[in-house]
């Protein structure tokens, strides 16, 4: 049986629950993520959908040297301990390096692993044992270069780390150059992965899979293509969807290429509930 995880309130994996990841890619401003993140919460509690605020403190993987990566940890940190205070809702952010863990757990509900990172013994050592030492949840991106199987390697490192509060998310696959491909065979292989107490729940990230990656100074991106991801993901039965939204895109100072507008994450949450709803559990 499916293990579920806490992020704050939040448990995703629960059965009969879909819950919402969701924020801008980096934190720009402080009006900025609370517009997001009020939209976006506001629009879960309609539905009755979970929601955990996300926003990077920095992006230290970004294509260019001269790419915007963010306030920094201190600032980053207490900015995402205001948001979640204001908003009243969990809050996840990506940690990078081992040192980072610590102040991160004190302050957000879950600590993501970026892709690229996945395999880090030391980061996700250091991410296991700050989350265990104080109640939080670890997020671990499947690598765009890893098949599902291997993902028991970072799952089986939290465990050793003393946490178990784990969650898995998809984010596409390299498929040649400037391609990323969603195999839903591989999808439904890691909700299924053979790790001890159980698979971890499942997140289906439908907007960096839209990414087409080394297209240029910036990566580029296909969002239009993001709710059709998204629609399949929760129709396979993923515990929760990860999206990135902003007020206006092209002018976002990351990832401005695949995150969606507002008006299109309200409209496709509302259609993500529905075929939630409409799918029976025992036909997955």
């Amino acid at each position: 049986m499916t293990r579920t995880c806490y992020a704050g309130g939040v448990e995703v994996g629960r059965p009969g629950t879909l819950a919402i990841i969701a924020g801008p890619c980096v934190l720009e401003s402080m009006d900025l993520a609370l517009r997001v993140g009020e939209t976006v919460r506001d629009t879960c509690l309609e539905l009755g959908l979970p929601y955990i605020f996300k926003a990077s403190f920095d992006k230290a993987n970004r294509t260019s040297f001269g790419s915007a990566r963010g306030p920094g940890l201190e600032a980053g940190l207490e900015a995402l301990g205001a948001v979640g205070e204001r908003l009243g809702v969990p809050t996840t952010t990506d940690v990078h390096h081992p040192e980072q863990c610590e102040p991160a757990a004190r302050v957000v509900d879950l600590l993501q692993i970026p892709a690229f990172l996945c395999r880090q013994t030391d980061l996700l050592l250091a991410a296991g044992e700050a989350a265990a030492r104080h109640g939080r949840g670890v997020n671990v991106k499947k690598g765009q270069f890893l098949s599902p199987r291997e993902m028991r390697g970072p799952v089986n490192k939290l465990a050793e780390a003393g946490c178990q509060n784990v969650m898995l998310t998809e984010r596409g696959t390299f498929f040649g150059y400037h391609r990323l491909v969603n195999d839903f065979l591989g999808l439904g292989d890691l909700m299924e992965l053979e790790v001890e107490d159980g698979p971890p729940p499942v997140c289906f990230d439908a907007t960096h899979s839209t990414q087409l990656p080394g297209a240029g100074e910036q990566t580029a991106g296909r969002p239009d293509r993001a709710p059709l991801l998204a629609r399949a993901a929760v129709a396979s039965g993923v515990a929760a969807i990860f999206m990135e939204c902003h007020p206006d895109p092209p002018s976002a100072l990351s990832d401005g290429a695949t995150q969606l507008p507002l008006p299109v994450a309200r409209q496709l949450l509302r259609r993500l509930k529905a075929i939630h709803e409409a799918t029976d559990p025992d036909d997955i």
